[in-house]
């Protein structure tokens, strides 16, 4: 990889981390990357006994995230049915830092009134959004509306996708240019922005990033950076708070963009300590995770809190006594949830590509339930019987085979691995009709 640029990288990396750093950091990003998974708090209760037994010994825990853990070795992840309930996310743990200073944010968060807003704008594909909604649920409950956001259609189909399988029913997915936010003045109370960058902290990981390289690019994305916050700027109340992140090493994509946004948007830096963990470099305004100094890849992350102007959005009030409503989208049949329909009226500008739990769709006089449905934390204990798989057959199930469950009811059952579901079939007793999406379907040889 390094043949070409070798020394454009070593320049690179000695202006982010000094000279006496340099080598620590330019031998790590020819070395094998690490691997780190996050956890889903609403379907592992009890991480200890989950990570031990689904990834074997020798896991470490994220210093930065209650629920990311180091693993020994890759793992085949599409071969676990965990991984297809929505247990767990595979996520670099710099990455993971974002979520800690959004959660370093919420602690601060100054509201009595719920649900409390957050834009998570470039989202796919869906890594940091699953991680916001774990801490929002785990802090609010259900008093929370997320709107996950990625301009480009084909990967905000991967975000929605994502999202489903992780199952929150509070994450609205939406593909829509930062500037469709301004129109929402002062909506939101956290913008989290991993604005699109220079790439340079995933050198390790893509072979064509450090081709792709060059000092243009970097002058270019620092443009579009300040191009996107300030679009979306209005979007953000006032005392409330943007995080900001990239995965570049480059000052002018960071710090100097941080500083504009304070100076130019109206804001100021809010703080965070990192000293308690090793290997993470300061900034002038933010934290900076490099490989070899960190065991992830390259990470920048700061905050600016809005200062002046009015205490933003009206609907808030007005829409607090909305309650859960169902649907059409075509045949399909979607649950809105009450959290969520409080806000709905709002975003519909934003022409929402999921919003809400999919029911299932009406053919003849049966509801055909949705795999959406049996992934969702909002699938009620007992609407439907369930059957437990080994893990053959919960592959089978994946893999769009079909299988045989002569023992359990006939109808409509969720499939559950370990007790955590999986999706449905139509038990017909000498066989069962797989309702497992297609495009979710494992396709490699089981």
């Amino acid at each position: 990889m390094l043949e070409k640029g070798g020394d454009q990288l070593r320049d690179i990396l000695e202006r982010a981390v000094g000279p006496d750093k340099v080598d620590i950091c330019f031998d790590a990003i020819q070395a094998v990357p690490s691997v780190s998974v996050r956890l889903n708090p609403s379907k592992v209760l009890d991480p200890g006994p989950f990570v031990r037994d689904s990834f074997g010994d020798g896991c470490e825990p994220v210093p930065w995230s209650p629920f990311g853990f180091f693993l020994p070795e890759r793992p085949q992840f599409t071969l676990d049915p965990l991984f297809h309930c929505g247990c767990y996310y595979v996520q670099d743990s710099s990455a993971m830092a974002v979520g800690h200073a959004f959660r370093s944010v919420l602690e601060r968060l100054e509201t009595g009134e719920t649900p409390v807003r957050v834009l998570d704008l470039c989202a796919a594909p869906g890594g940091k959004t699953t991680d916001l909604a774990a801490s929002l649920r785990m802090k609010f409950g259900d008093g929370f509306v997320l709107v996950a956001n990625e301009v480009m259609k084909d990967r905000a189909a991967v975000l929605a996708d994502n999202v489903s399988v992780w199952g929150d029913p509070n994450v609205i997915v939406t593909s829509s240019d930062p500037k469709a936010f301004a129109s929402l003045e002062g909506f939101f109370d956290i913008i989290v922005a991993d604005v699109p960058c220079s790439g340079e902290g995933m050198f390790r990981k893509d072979d064509v990033a450090l081709a792709d390289w060059s000092e243009d690019a970097v002058r270019l994305c620092a443009g579009r950076q300040r191009r996107i916050m300030a679009d979306v700027w209005p979007a953000l109340r006032p005392g409330g708070t943007v995080v900001y992140s990239t995965c570049t090493f480059e000052d002018s994509e960071n710090d100097s963009n941080v500083g504009w946004i304070s100076e130019e948007l109206g804001g100021c830096v809010l703080p965070f300590d990192w000293t308690g963990w090793d290997g993470i470099v300061t900034t002038r305004h933010g934290a900076l995770f490099v490989p070899g100094l960190v065991r992830g890849e390259g990470q920048y992350v700061s905050a600016v809190v809005k200062t002046g102007g009015e205490v933003g959005f009206r609907h808030r009030t007005a829409g607090k006594d909305v309650p859960a409503f169902v649907r059409k989208k075509g045949d399909l049949l979607v649950e809105v949830g009450a959290a969520v329909a409080a806000e709905a009226r709002a975003l519909e500008c934003l022409h929402p590509l999921l919003c809400g739990v999919a029911q299932g769709t009406m053919k003849g006089k049966d509801l055909v339930p949705s795999a959406d449905l049996a992934l969702s934390l909002s699938l009620e204990d007992g609407r439907y019987p369930r059957a437990e798989l080994d893990r053959e057959t919960a592959l089978k199930y994946l893999h769009r085979d079909t299988i045989v469950l002569p023992d359990a009811p006939k109808g409509f059952l969720v499939v559950c691995y370990h007790g955590h579901p999986l999706g449905f079939v139509k038990n017909l007793g000498t066989r069962c009709n797989n309702l497992h999406p297609n495009g979710r379907r494992i396709r490699m040889n089981i």
